[in-house]
Parts: C-alpha cells; structure tokens; sequence
C-alpha cells in the first residue's frame, strides 16, 4: 500500500524538489542575464541588495535608539519603563521579521549573484592559497547545490551526497544573511577545516565585499572580537560554544567578544 502511495504521490524529498525547481530556473535566468555586466556593476547590485536591507532596519534602530534615550533618562516610573523594555523587544522582533521577508524576496538573485562570480573566477582561472597550497578556482554550483542552499536558508537540514560540494553549498545562503549586517556563523567541526573553508570560500566573499573571519582556538580575545564583527565567521562548535559560555559570566558587557546570534551554518 505505502508503494503504490509513494508512485502516486512521490516522496517528501520529490515534493521538495519539484517545489523548488522553479525558484532554480529562476536563479538561472538571472544568472545568465548578469555575464553581460561588468565587475564593477555586479559588486553594485550587491551593494544595492545590502542597501536596501540596512534602509529597512534603520527606522527600527532610530526608534530603539530613542526609546534607550527614555529609558536613562531618569524621567519615567516603573510602569512605563516596563512599557519600553516591551516596546524594545516587539521593535526587534518586526525588524527581524522585516529583514527575512526582504531576504526571502531577494534569495534568487543573490544567488545568481554568488553564481555568476563562481563563474567569473573560473574563467579567469583565479588563483590563491588555500592552507599554503596553491589553489585554482574551478567551482561553480550546479542546480543541487542551489537548492541545497535554498534548504539552509530555509533554517532547516541540507542533506548532501559525498562529492556534491557542501562547502560550496553553504556559500550563496551565507552571503544572503550577511548582507543583513548581523554577522553569520559557519560551524565545522576543527580548525583545520575552519580555517581552509574559510580561505578556500574567501574569493568569492572579497568579490563581493563580504569580510570573512575565522576563529581558532589560542586566539586571544581581542583577536577574537575582531573575527566576530566580520560579516562571516567560520569556527568550530567548540570555540563558539566556549565564547557563548564566557560572554554570559563577564561582569562588563565590553567585554564580550560575540555579537547577537542571528544565522548559523
């Protein structure tokens, strides 16, 4: 009975599938209309992209700002500083939910973005070091791995056969939550791999001016601030694990070395 169900209807994963074939076709459209720009004009659209997010997160952040003000003021009683404290959290929760909405609608062509400069670099035969090995860009993502992208974007599990690129993979959905500014985490599970996925993905990420990070254990705090505020940061479960950890037991909060979480890989 479940194999006669199975040919009628398909499995979750043919459902899946045929659910998002058309968003592919539609990256892929895109994609091939961006070979006729410039380097210069494809960086600006990606710029335009990370614009358009940080204008729609600006009013939030002016209203939080003047409701901070209020509340150090000195000026208000209890109740209504609970107001506010209220009125924080709901600015947050509609900012965010603002900004994924603009992701979700700008997905496809941030994907043919990612595509089409994995496309520039193999052309170019872009080389780099990659763990002090020389490296040759030869990778550009093939239908699966946008959806695989997709998947991840999505917030839920991405599941690849060996050989199907997850590195890659992991990329256009990286680059679209860093344009929001809040800071994206890759989580792997050593420094070795932190540390070569990082620079292996790096090219792609410069061309479009996304900085990357990485975190590696013996880093000292500083350092590590530093590798946070990038747009990307790569490490492993263990030092993000660790950092969270600390942040919650140091007494001055400038001393924390972690942004907000917003998305993890």
């Amino acid at each position: 009975m479940f194999g006669v169900l199975k040919k009628v209807f398909g499995t979750k994963h043919d459902r899946d599938v045929k659910e998002m074939l058309p968003v592919v076709e539609h990256i892929n459209e895109l994609y091939a209309a961006l070979h006729s720009l410039s380097d210069e004009e494809l960086r600006a659209k990606s710029d335009a992209l990370r614009e358009r997010i940080a204008t729609a997160k600006s009013e939030y952040i002016s209203d939080r700002d003047s409701m901070r003000e209020k509340l150090l003021s000195g000026e208000i009683d209890h109740a209504e500083r609970q107001d506010v404290y209220t009125n924080l959290e709901e600015s947050e929760k509609a900012e965010y939910k603002e900004v994924a909405d603009i992701l979700n609608e700008i997905m496809p062509e941030a994907f043919a973005i990612v595509k089409d400069v994995c496309r520039r670099l193999t052309e170019r035969k872009h080389s780099y070091y990659v763990s002090d090995h020389l490296q040759t860009w030869a990778m550009i993502p093939y239908d699966v791995q946008l959806m695989g992208g997709m998947v991840l974007h999505s917030g839920k599990i991405s599941e690849m056969a060996t050989g199907e690129g997850k590195t890659l993979v992991a990329v256009a959905p990286m680059y679209l939550n860093a344009l929001t500014g809040y800071g994206v985490h890759l989580v792997t599970v050593n420094d070795y791999l932190a540390k070569r996925d990082s620079e292996w993905m790096k090219p792609v990420f410069d061309f479009l001016g996304i900085s990357i990070g990485c975190i590696q254990s013996n880093m000292d705090p500083q350092d590590r601030v530093t590798q946070y505020n990038s747009d990307i940061t790569y490490g492993t479960n263990n030092e993000f694990g660790f950092d969270y950890l600390r942040d919650n037991m140091v007494s001055d909060p400038a001393d924390m070395v972690q942004r907000p979480h917003y998305y993890a890989i």
